[in-house]
């Protein structure tokens, strides 16, 4: 009798625990269905106040600024998440897609070089109290900081175009060295040196002539890392080699500074095949 009286003990023991687990279950769920009801209720009043706004302006009873001065705390806040979606809708033309979050917004920059499409990086803020960054995939060496401080809490669009325009050019310049590296390894001579931010390149090529071919050095430096082309270029034949080929450097260099890496390859290469 005493062990049957524990079993029944243990089993209402256990009973009660899962009753007490489905309660708490329950009381989650219904805490989550508490806190959908809220958001749906701030979606129906961002709508209200959108169409109030749009009615406003339509009567011509009052100019944006004027409008915006007279509007309450709560629709000020409606507005400004308002002009985020309109901005999340324009840079998604520019390569910059983003989504609002519970604590702030996700954009996504994606990068291209002609036409080709690259690396994309994210970028998590979180806007309360105040606007900042939480997590990122910005490499390092783009001054994601320096940026940051200047632009991101007085104007966060000129923030996203100019951080779109350091990953856009860095892509481009990465892009051109690893085409050259690729489809015109056979003119290279050793490998081709680069840093990581791609904007100082080092290499030495063969360049035909005469039935001979004459060793290269090229050295492009790009002061302006917003640009994918350099803005300063050296190149010379690094042993005694007829006056001509001194030409032959200055047109290469003047490709370089005005065409892709890959493309000024393509462009000299096929020239000098028809002169042979």
């Amino acid at each position: 009798g005493v062990f049957s009286h524990l079993e029944m003990l243990e089993a209402q023991a256990h009973e009660a625990d899962r009753k007490q687990e489905e309660k708490k279950q329950q009381e989650e769920k219904l805490t989550s269905l508490k806190e959908r009801v809220e958001e749906l209720r701030i979606q129906r009043d961002r709508l209200q106040a959108k169409v109030d706004l749009q009615k406003k302006r339509q009567s011509g009873k009052e100019g944006v600024v004027s409008g915006a001065a007279e509007l309450s705390a709560g629709a000020v806040l409606e507005w400004k998440i308002r002009s985020v979606k309109g901005m999340l809708q324009l840079f998604y033309l520019t390569g910059i897609s983003g989504k609002l979050t519970k604590q702030g917004v996700c954009f996504s920059i994606s990068t291209a070089y002609e036409s080709t499409y690259l690396d994309s990086y994210h970028l998590d803020l979180l806007t309360k109290p105040a606007v900042r960054i939480h997590r990122h995939s910005v490499p390092v060496f783009i001054p994601l900081e320096q940026i940051a401080k200047r632009y991101l809490q007085t104007d966060i669009r000129r923030f996203l175009s100019i951080l779109s325009d350091h990953l856009n050019a860095y892509a481009g310049r990465k892009y051109q060295a690893d085409q050259l590296q690729e489809r015109f390894s056979d003119q290279l001579e050793g490998s081709l040196q680069r840093n990581s931010l791609c904007n100082l390149l080092a290499f030495n090529y063969k360049v035909p002539s005469g039935g001979k071919t004459f060793p290269f050095s090229a050295r492009l430096i790009y002061r302006d890392i917003c640009c994918s082309l350099p803005t300063e270029v050296m190149v010379s034949c690094t042993v005694k080699a007829p006056a001509h080929l001194e030409e032959t450097a200055a047109a290469h260099s003047e490709l370089f500074r005005h065409m892709a890496l890959h493309k000024a390859f393509c462009t000299f290469s096929s020239t000098e095949e028809k002169v042979d």
